[in-house]
């Protein structure tokens, strides 16, 4: 089991290039209360239609919601299915200038009809065609420009057409020659196509079609297979409910364990895994450390039905329950907590360096940490004192401080809800002193302020 100590706060925004096949999913739910007259089948009736990004689209949601901001290169056709899905991925503020229209093509949407919470049918428009010569060229054209630019480039191949074997090689070329890492989430089973990628990550099954290998083979003798066609650097095969599997060409095979409560559905696991290794390895993670954490969130998503988002905030509660420090936060990564903490409120609690752990003091962590998050800053302390570490065991407690810096950052870009400090005399309430905070910090007179009351 890889340590997490200290990994949320090695974790910054990051900026990731996605290029793929993007689709729109749709959901049809409703009724069926009899059966149709015309044909011995269900009548459905309707009563909510939802739309949502599929295929490279995905991935697009799982990024945004680790915090990384995306370029998306794709393909739509002009029609209603591609507005909508051009208008739900402006809706995350993603750059979609270089999600290209094609005429005579039809963008894929995947419906799916539901009644009393089961499928009952899957309805597919979509026509496979390869990509036009001339956006071919100019997607070559665009990544030449938009590839230096980014921290990492996935790669999300659904079949469609979109990434042609050229446009393939020419963004894995461009992005080696700046030294940009490339995550590729493959489809079909041949993979030279992918020649020369940094990560290559199929599942259990693609791994043995693409080997031509059967079930019965072993695992290893397929991923050096694949290695010596491929040249990846390595070959990371995702195997469900069983974990992740590494494979280097100098290492020795390394496994991973899903750490995971209980297994409900495996959908879109595979985009959660690559997305939240965008996350680590745009950070700088080391190779494990990045696949650990892409599996914790991995874990998490099978535990819930559908295709589903894992924020920072999911994986920061699930890191919690492995290694309580990682909720320590320094005034240099202030701003991933200010991405777990969106569009969440908080209670502040500063205590004195001083400070002892007494009755009082806890019934008051107790009840503010039952209507909100509760932050407590510690200033002049580190990780190493005693009240860090008692307050680190206290599950009620979520995020601590531990410097004016770190707290005058967090409070100029969301104030606490609720802002008290604890002292030899009791609890005192500051929090109509938010406005008096908000003025002294913008003017950049936190420092002195805070140094002052606390």
């Amino acid at each position: 089991m890889v340590s997490f100590s200290g990994v949320f706060s090695r974790l910054n925004s990051f900026r990731c290039l996605v290029l793929g096949d993007f689709l729109l999913d749709t959901y049809t739910t409703g009724r069926v209360k009899r059966i149709s007259p015309e044909a011995p089948v269900p009548v459905m009736e309707v009563e909510k239609y939802e739309m949502r990004l599929g295929g490279a689209g995905n991935v697009v949601l799982n990024l945004c919601a680790l915090g990384g901001s995306c370029v998306v290169f794709g393909r739509i056709g002009n029609d209603d299915a591609g507005k909508s899905l051009r208008s739900l991925l402006q809706k995350d503020g993603v750059d979609i200038q270089n999600l290209f229209v094609e005429e005579g093509y039809t963008t894929p949407v995947k419906n799916r009809l539901i009644a009393e919470s089961q499928q009952l049918l899957r309805v597919d428009l979509e026509k496979i065609t390869p990509l036009i010569s001339s956006i071919e060229e100019q997607c070559i054209q665009q990544l030449e420009i938009c590839i230096p630019q980014v921290e990492i480039v996935a790669l999300s191949d659904y079949g469609k057409g979109f990434l042609t074997n050229r446009l393939i090689q020419a963004a894995l070329s461009i992005a080696k020659r700046h030294g940009i890492m490339t995550i590729v989430d493959p489809k079909g089973s041949d993979f030279t196509k992918y020649r020369n990628a940094t990560i290559l990550k199929p599942n259990l099954m693609e791994a043995y079609a693409a080997a031509k290998a059967p079930s019965s083979h072993p695992l290893d003798s397929v991923a050096l297979e694949i290695l010596e066609k491929t040249n990846v650097d390595h070959l990371l095969i995702t195997r469900s409910e069983a974990g992740i599997s590494l494979f280097s060409t100098h290492e020795k095979r390394r496994d991973f364990p899903v750490l995971s409560k209980e297994v409900k559905d495996v959908t879109g696991a595979g985009d959660t895994v690559l997305a939240t290794l965008c996350l680590g390895l745009a950070n700088q993670l080391e190779m494990g450390m990045a696949i650990q954490v892409a599996n914790l969130a991995a874990g998490i998503a099978i535990e819930r039905l559908g295709c589903v988002q894992v924020s920072l905030s999911d994986l920061l509660r699930r890191l919690l329950e492995y290694d309580t420090q990682a909720k320590v936060f320094d005034a240099s990564h202030v701003g991933v907590l200010c991405q777990i903490l969106k569009r969440c409120s908080y209670s502040l609690m500063v205590l004195s360096k001083d400070q002892v752990i007494t009755l009082d003091l806890f019934r008051k962590i107790r009840q503010l940490s039952e209507k909100k998050i509760l932050i407590v800053y510690l200033p002049e302390l580190s990780l190493q004192d005693e009240l860090v570490q008692l307050l680190l065991s206290l599950h009620e407690v979520s995020y601590i401080l531990l410097n004016e810096r770190s707290l005058c950052d967090l409070c100029k870009e969301m104030m606490p809800e609720e802002t008290y400090v604890f002292d030899e005399t009791g609890c005192v309430d500051l929090s109509s002193a938010k406005s008096l905070i908000k003025e002294l910090l913008f003017e950049k007179k936190g420092d002195a302020f805070f140094k002052k009351i606390f």
